[in-house]
């Protein structure tokens, strides 16, 4: 039988692999980054919005993305979140795209290994026709000093009545400076679908009282090839009780 840290070396290795050639698609990979840790006995409640200034291969202007999720932690190392996913151009009206359910699973105590690790697992459903989408993301985060860099290393696959079926590749990166909870600016990297993007992040946690607190993020990232929106605004509030 293979140990826990044999295991990760084999995940991270293979996701390597896969994420040397990155798949083109019309999608933006461009999104929240996901860290391994998991808060015992935690609801939370997040918002999330994407906004590109204009999409190069569908050509689609200013087209937001909306996440409305509510998740709670079932163990110490479990975390299960339910998402309503709306999109809005701006002729329309925001509409109800899809759904999604999360679990996001801790593998590692922090400072137990080289890096501390865990696995996110992603399904979702379009709303108006049989297409699905299925991810699997191996998050490593390693700390040095006030400096964080987290990773997430994503395989994905895509299938439906509309679509081709198609496997896919994404990797997202961010640097972060832990200057004080409320105040932390980063740095983040997308690639992946035929984007490549990179820009700076505000991060920050107000705390609320007991069990009870206010996460956010803000971000503009800028488009680095062609087929990336020239910058797309992402922004993040998450509500844990």
């Amino acid at each position: 039988m293979l140990n826990s840290k044999h295991r990760c070396n084999h995940i991270l290795l293979f996701l390597f692999i896969t994420n040397s050639h990155f798949s083109h698609a019309d999608g933006s990979t461009i999104d929240k980054i996901y860290h391994s840790y998991v808060e015992l006995l935690e609801w939370e409640a997040e918002w999330r919005m994407v906004q590109e200034n204009k999409n190069p291969i569908t050509e689609q202007k200013r087209r937001q993305l909306h996440k409305f999720g509510l998740g709670k932690a079932v163990s110490e190392t479990v975390f299960i979140e339910a998402y309503i996913i709306a999109e809005k151009h701006p002729e329309d009206k925001l509409s109800i795209e899809a759904y999604e359910l999360e679990v996001l699973w801790q593998l590692s105590e922090q400072g137990e290994f080289i890096v501390d690790y865990g696995l996110l697992l992603e399904l979702e459903k379009n709303r108006g026709s049989n297409t699905w989408e299925y991810a699997t993301s191996l998050l490593l985060e390693k700390e040095y000093g006030r400096i964080s860099a987290t990773a997430n290393l994503s395989l994905i696959y895509e299938w439906g009545d509309i679509i081709n079926n198609e496997w896919e590749t994404s990797i997202a990166l961010q640097t972060r400076y832990r200057h004080s909870p409320r105040f932390e600016p980063a740095f983040e990297l997308y690639a992946g679908e035929g984007n490549l993007a990179l820009g700076p992040v505000i991060t920050g946690m107000e705390r609320l009282g007991k069990m009870r607190a206010m996460r956010w993020q803000l971000g503009s990232i800028f488009g680095l090839n062609n087929d990336t929106a020239d910058y797309t605004l992402r922004a993040v509030l998450e509500y844990e009780f």
